[in-house]
């Protein structure tokens, strides 16, 4: 069942939208060489706390940090590790989601470590478009298969592969609730925005094939299956009386 949310509830999560597009972006002012993944989720963490809200990742379904960081070939949910050294070259994908006064707002974004080659740049600025293209799909009545229909139709013929094993999601008082919000074509997702609707488009895209698996060992860290680079951007969006509202923009 998809939660429309009210006028309250959609303040409520105004305010955690909010919250965590700065988190994100004090966060992502740390990139550079040298750093830990563990002293991002460190931060992050202290920042959301001073600011009274909860690290929504931390211990959901055992997750064991406060934010995902996936650098290179992880696709999405890396594990933050004080071995985890950022290099040059590196790219990586930070992953946010606060939890204030009872409601969530998440939002993940790809930074540049140092200088990068140019297929990794290409591939970082053709993911953050096909995003917008998702989102700018956002209107009372269409259907949610078009987010990804639109997505798919940008990004298949510039040669990438889109992930299909994870997809974007409702999300309120809860983490993630219905609808699920695939961005590959003919996905059968096929309810109607209505006003009210809170969900994220977030495209995964790989610069290889589609495919991915996960760390047997961790249970949580989901490579791309033949070693290529992957990028993510993700927003939540509130569908309004006559179009979209992003709630986690900077």
């Amino acid at each position: 069942m998809i939660h429309v949310k009210s006028k309250a509830e959609i303040q409520k999560m105004r305010d955690a939208g909010k919250l965590a597009a700065d988190v994100l972006n004090e966060t992502g002012r740390l990139v550079r060489p040298g750093v830990t993944t563990l002293e991002l989720n460190d931060f992050a963490h202290r920042y959301t706390t001073k600011h009274g809200a909860e690290s929504a990742p931390l211990n959901y379904k055992g997750f064991p940090k406060s934010i995902c960081t996936s650098v290179n070939n992880i696709v999405c949910h890396g594990i933050p590790k004080k071995t985890d050294v950022l290099k040059e070259g590196d790219i990586i994908n930070i992953d946010i989601t606060v939890k204030l006064a009872g409601f969530h707002g998440d939002t993940s974004r790809t930074f540049a470590v140092g200088e990068i080659s140019a297929e990794a740049r290409k591939l970082m600025e053709d993911t953050e478009k096909s995003m917008w293209i998702g989102i700018e799909t956002v209107k009372p009545g269409n259907r949610i298969s078009d987010i990804g229909d639109n997505i798919d139709a940008y990004l298949t013929p510039r040669g990438y592969g889109i992930v299909r094993d994870l997809c974007g999601h409702g999300i309120g008082r809860v983490f993630h609730e219905e609808p699920q919000v695939p961005h590959y074509k003919n996905n059968g997702s096929r309810a109607l925005m209505r006003p009210g609707m809170t969900f994220t488009v977030e495209p995964m895209v790989n610069r290889g094939s589609w495919e991915v698996y996960t760390d047997p060992d961790d249970t949580w860290t989901v490579y791309t299956k033949d070693n290529s680079l992957s990028a993510q951007f993700e927003h939540t969006v509130l569908v309004t009386e006559d179009s979209f509202e992003v709630l986690t923009r900077a």
